[in-house]
């Protein structure tokens, strides 16, 4: 079996790897270039060096050398198409290699149509720092003035719910006041009322009724 026959059915095996079939352009061309490095360097041993190795088995069995060739091709493409998916999965490679091809081209877009650069677009001689400070400084700004906004509200209702209470923290020192001398003035009577001779008023009471009466009869 030849080395292209090999090759042939290796671009096939390789062609159902994860992510070749999406993404973005930027990310077919890479993924493509990419299959066909891992194609040639799982074929840089052709099967003409192979049988310079093994010339006296290759001619004797050429169907099962063929075959291990092409196994060991296979297995060694395999290997390195799992170890290059993990590597993808592992730091996100398509979906960044996407957002590039996104940002690259809403670029070219704007470049096409005049469009001037915003403030915080990036440019050669603008440090990445400063272009992200440029976008998230404004952001960061309209949350401190809403959070001032909020904060005048909550102070706001802070100052009334203190009025409030000191309103009635003053009616409750009134009331106290007036309770204070209502129980002072009761005290002043039980204390008269105390020093009132009660038997002398009760005698007197006494005779007042009796004589009443001695009048009342004809």
């Amino acid at each position: 079996m030849s080395e292209n026959a090999s090759s042939s059915s290796a671009a096939k095996t390789h062609g159902n790897s994860s992510g070749a079939a999406e993404g973005s352009r930027r990310w077919t061309y890479f993924h493509s270039a990419l299959q066909l490095a891992i194609q040639r360097c799982a074929h840089k041993w052709t099967y003409e060096e192979f049988s310079e190795c093994f010339e006296l088995w290759c001619k004797e069995e050429p169907d099962g050398a063929s075959g291990v060739y092409n196994t060991i091709s296979r297995h060694m493409e395999h290997l390195i198409t799992t170890a290059c998916d993990k590597l993808f999965e592992r730091y996100d490679a398509r979906e960044k290699i996407d957002i590039l091809h996104a940002v690259v081209t809403e670029a070219r877009e704007r470049q096409k149509a005049g469009v001037l650069p915003e403030p915080d677009t990036w440019r050669a001689d603008i440090d990445p720092r400063t272009a992200a400070r440029a976008r998230t400084i404004p952001i960061l700004t309209n949350e401190r003035d809403e959070l001032k906004r909020r904060l005048a509200e909550l102070e706001s209702e802070n100052d009334e719910l203190q009025s409030k209470i000191q309103s009635n923290a003053r009616q409750i020192d009134r009331n106290e006041r007036e309770e204070t001398a209502r129980i002072k003035v009761l005290r002043e009577l039980e204390a008269q009322w105390s020093s009132l001779p009660v038997e002398d008023i009760q005698e007197w009471a006494l005779r007042t009724a009796e004589t009443l009466t001695t009048k009342s009869v004809p």
